[in-house]
């Protein structure tokens, strides 16, 4: 399974995502690919989830990935639930 995390530039808030990502899934022994990247990469990119915040949702209308929000990249309760409600389904 590939994972990106998504934010405005690629740099420093999804990568505190995709951190707090790997932490979770590991914690649900999900076995995922986390790559962070910005909205107009992650538009081209192959995956099967995008998270990213509800304001940079819009910019991936139409990929095929499931694409899911987390508003709050440091909060580990909204993380593991949006996993829990996209991913583990």
């Amino acid at each position: 399974m590939k994972v990106l995390t998504v934010c405005g530039l690629g740099q420093g808030t999804s990568l505190i995502l995709k951190m707090n990502v790997e932490q979770a899934l590991a914690d649900k022994g999900i076995s995922a690919e986390v790559e962070h990247t910005d909205v107009s990469t992650a538009s081209t990119m192959e995956a099967d989830y995008i998270i990213t915040s509800n304001e940079l949702a819009e910019g991936l209308v139409g990929h095929r990935a499931k694409v899911f929000i987390v508003n709050n990249y440091f909060d580990m309760e909204e993380i593991n639930k949006a996993i829990d409600e996209n991913v583990v389904s």
